[in-house]
Formats: structure tokens, C-alpha cells, sequence
């Protein structure tokens, strides 16, 4: 139990998003006006934000590009790069709470989820750049007296957009890569949660990071978003959100320098469940709960699609609609809540209505799907809550079963044997994520083989050991391109070059 007066230090707040550049804050241009934010908790109005211009971003690239040219950063050995990133993580765990409020108030997420599950992700991701940069080896080979062996070098300018639902933690898996191998960065955070962002580049100058290395501007997607995509000096945009975005990013960097591109998009995941796991129902139901409706449903992973094969359907939805109905929205303040807000009133409207398509075409609602009122510890009760929903009786092509929601909605779709099964999972344009349950060890080999997604998890077991392997993931089909995390993650962010030693 928290004993951090969260509502007290919530009121205590004087909100003003700034522009970061060359090591300074600026003020955000007005550009088309101010844009109005919201609070997901009670919506009342949390800050204002200018939505900037083409001359904030060719600014910040115009610094970002000298920091490359005059080799301030990149030209430092990787070893102090190394120091200076994990001294960047460390602050970050120095001021947790002061981050995992902007969290909390710009998503809407759960404070204590926001403290002990986001920020020590984000210090996470960049301790794993810092720990994994000298391990990143180029080949080599001899032929002869003749040498050749392969040179890694930063790209130079990276472009950075990220998604609203995990701003900081996005923000990081950017930030890490891009820094350590010694690029220069222009961040552009989502509009809807600007909070945190200039607040690390500002730890990050007193980590160590030059001046200029590292900026942050604010704004909307259609000026700044599209100004930074489509920057002659930009070298790389790298990129998580909806697939839609990542659509106009592949025609923007090919409109102007080709520049390279990692895209990591939406997902409508699903979840498979075959009979040979019947002792393990509780833990099942537990974790198929977790895993679809974390943080409010607004997770391009999430496993959305519940594929269950026939026999256990009766077994398992009783216990499915237990956990969920656990799930009682509450104000993110509050230091007991496990779940909170949505983002804002438009998100909502777009998931009841696609809980209203769901009713229409057929599928059964058997708990959730409805707004409710919460009261927050200072007595208002407008903000954006939804009771997380099931449906069963979902065909695999309608509406809840085929397009990304980004919401607490649950289809449960079943299926006879395996074949259906990877039929089904795989009848979808996303190719994120994956997950699965069996105890048959043939049968997960088979489903790493052939179901269309980028990280695939399979549980055999009610007590999965912890832990994983710092791998690349690479997603499928419309959820992006790209390789994000491990040894490839961080090769991204680089360009090689063969050199041949003639002697």
C-alpha cells in the first residue's frame, strides 16, 4: 500500500509542455492553435498543448545534425556512451515518482502500475542498449593476404514517433539504441501524453549527453510527425503505433531521401487454448485476463482474440468472467486501483461502439462493455471508464474479431482441432504477437512454425519460469517491418559498410 499522497501531489502540478532543443526548453509554436488535453480520470483540463510547426522540427533536426557532423557524441568512445546511458537510467529511478505521475495522469493508467511497472521499464531498456552495444560485433574473414571485415556506423539523424498508451517506456526503446550507437535524435511524442518526454532529454544533458544530441518536439501527427518523416536529414524513422501512421511513414520516407524505417504497429493477437491443459484452468483464466485487458486494453500485444478449443469452453468461460469482473475501474490515484482510465472521450465513444457492431452482428456480450462513473478523490466523476467486456459466439470475421480496438474487449471464438486453430489465428492482416497454451511439445514446435507473428509465447506449464533470452523481434504482415530489441535491435540503428584490405 502506497502511503504517497498521489491526489495531493496530483493538484500540486503547474502543467507546461515545452518543446526540448539543443540542450534548452523551448516554448511549443502555436502553429493551428492550442489543443486541449484532457484528463483520462475525472476530464477536466490537465494542460494545453501548442501543435508546433515544420520550423520546430527543422530546427531540432538542424541541431540534431550538427551534434552528428562535429562528432560531440558519436565520436566518443562506446564505453563512456555506455556509462552515460546507464547514468540515464539511473535517474530515471531517481525521480520514478515524479515520472510515474505524468504516466498515471496522462493515460490514465494506474499510478502503482505506472511506478513499479512502467519506469522500471524504461530504465530497463536503457540498460539493455548500454549492456548489449560492445556485443555487437560485425563479421570478418581472410582471404589470402587479402582482409575484409564489416564497419558499423550511426546512421546519424534519428527520427523518433511514439504511440500514447506506454509514452516513456516507447520512448526508450527509441531512445537506447539510437543514443548508444551514437546518433543524434528528434523525438516526437504523441500529442495526447507530452508530459514526460522533455523532462528524460533533460536528464539525459545531465547523464552526459551533449547539447543537441537529444530533442524533443511536441505536436500533433499531421505537422510534426510529417515534417519529421519527411526530412531530407533525417536518416531513420523509427516508429510505434497504429498501422494506419506507419502506412503514410513508408510513403513519406519514400517521397523524400529513402530513409530507413522501423515500424512497429497495431496487433489484434490471439491466444490458443487446447485441451491438454485442463488442470491449469485457473492459472489460465488469470493470465488470459492479464494479457488482454493490461493497461486498460491499450496494448498493440494484447490478445484480444481468445481462441479455445470446444471441450473446455464451458470449463473455462465461468472463470474468465470471474477475473475479468475483478477488474472494477478506479481512479488512477488511487493507490489501490488495477485499472483505470481511457485515454480520452473519443477513445471511449470508439469502443462502445465497437462493442455495439459487436451485439449487431451477433456475437453474445456476457459481462462488461458499458461506461461507468467513477468518483475521484476529489469528487468529480467525468472522466473515461469502461467495465472490460467479453463476447462469445464471435465469428472470426466480424468486426471485434478482425480490426485493433486498443480497448478492454475480449472475443471468444472456438475451434475443433489444431489445424482450425492456426487457421484462425492467422485469418488477420496484424502479425505482431501470438500466445498459446499446451503441454503437447510437438504441437508448440508446430505452432512456431506456422502461426504468422512476430513473438510467440507458449505456456506448458502453471509455473512458467521468468526470464528470456535479449532477442530481436521482428513483426508480420501489417503490424510493421523492422527489427526492435537484442543484437538485430540495435543494428538498426546503425549502417555497415564492407572494407576490403587489399595488402
Amino acid at each position: 500500500m502506497s502511503t504517497i499522497d498521489w491526489l495531493g501531489r496530483a493538484n500540486g502540478l503547474n502543467l507546461h509542455v515545452r518543446n526540448f532543443i539543443n540542450g534548452r526548453y523551448t516554448d511549443t509554436s502555436i502553429g493551428e492553435g492550442l489543443m486541449d488535453k484532457h484528463s483520462p480520470r475525472d476530464g477536466g483540463l490537465l494542460y494545453q498543448l501548442g501543435n508546433g510547426t515544420e520550423e520546430d522540427v527543422n530546427k531540432a533536426v538542424s541541431y540534431a545534425q550538427e551534434a552528428f557532423d562535429d562528432k560531440r557524441w558519436r565520436s566518443l568512445p562506446m564505453a563512456q556512451r555506455q556509462t552515460v546511458l546507464r547514468k540515464l537510467a539511473d535517474l530515471v529511478e531517481a525521480n520514478a515518482e515524479e515520472f510515474a505521475l505524468y504516466e498515471s495522469l496522462d493515460v490514465g493508467k494506474p499510478i502503482l502500475h505506472a511506478l513499479h511497472g512502467d519506469i522500471p521499464t524504461v530504465a530497463h531498456h536503457l540498460r539493455s542498449s548500454a549492456e548489449l552495444a560492445d556485443k555487437l560485433v560485425a563479421p570478418s574473414g581472410a582471404d589470402g593476404s587479402n582482409f575484409s571485415f564489416q564497419l558499423r556506423k550511426p546512421i546519424g539523424v534519428v527520427g523518433a514517433i511514439v504511440g500514447w498508451n506506454y509514452p516513456l517506456s516507447l520512448a526508450a526503446t527509441k531512445i537506447g539504441p539510437a543514443l548508444v550507437m551514437g546518433n543524434s535524435l528528434v523525438l516526437k511524442p504523441s500529442e495526447f501524453t507530452s508530459l514526460s518526454a522533455s523532462r528524460l532529454a533533460e536528464l539525459a544533458i545531465e547523464a552526459g549527453v551533449p547539447s543537441g544530441v537529444f530533442n524533443v518536439v511536441n505536436g500533433v501527427g499531421k505537422t510534426v510527425g510529417s515534417a519529421l518523416s519527411h526530412h531530407h536529414d533525417v536518416g531513420l524513422i523509427t516508429f510505434t503505433g497504429s498501422s494506419a501512421t506507419g502506412k503514410k511513414l513508408m510513403i513519406a520516407a519514400g517521397q523524400s531521401n529513402m530513409k530507413r524505417i522501423i515500424l512497429e504497429c497495431g496487433g489484434k493477437s490471439p491466444f490458443l487454448i487446447f485441451d491438454d491443459c485442463p488442470d491449469d484452468l485457473d492459472f489460465l483464466a488469470a493470465d488470459i485476463v492479464e494479457t488482454a485487458f493490461a493497461n486498460q486494453g491499450a496494448l498493440c500485444s494484447s490478445s484480444t482474440r481468445l481462441l479455445v478449443q470446444e471441450s473446455l469452453l464451458d470449463k473455462l468461460l465461468p472463470k474468465l468472467v470471474a477475473e475479468t469482473e475483478k477488474l472494477t475501474p478506479q481512479d488512477p490515484l488511487n493507490p489501490d486501483a488495477s485499472f483505470g482510465a481511457i485515454i480520452n472521450e473519443a477513445h471511449l465513444n470508439k469502443i462502445l461502439a465497437y462493442i455495439e457492431s459487436g451485439k449487431k452482428e451477433g456475437a453474445t456480450l456476457v459481462t462488461g462493455g458499458h461506461r461507468i462513473e467513477v468518483a475521484t478523490g476529489d469528487g468529480a466523476s467525468n472522466g473515461y471508464y469502461i467495465k472490460p467486456a467479453i463476447f462469445t459466439n464471435v465469428d472470426q470475421n466480424q468486426k471485434i474479431a478482425q480490426e485493433e480496438i486498443f480497448g478492454p474487449v475480449l472475443s471468444i471464438i472456438t475451434f475443433k482441432g489444431e489445424n482450425e486453430a492456426i487457421q484462425i489465428a492467422n485469418n488477420s492482416c496484424y502479425g505482431l504477437a501470438a500466445y498459446a497454451a499446451t503441454t503437447n511439445l510437438s504441437r508448440a514446435h508446430r505452432l512456431a512454425q506456422n502461426l504468422n507473428a512476430g513473438q510467440i509465447m507458449i505456456v506448458g506449464t502453471n509455473t512458467p519460469g521468468a526470464g528470456g533470452v535479449a532477442l530481436g523481434v521482428e513483426p508480420h504482415r501489417e503490424s510493421g517491418q523492422g527489427t526492435e530489441f537484442g543484437l538485430a535491435g540495435l543494428a538498426a540503428y546503425t549502417v555497415s559498410s564492407k572494407v576490403d584490405l587489399l595488402m
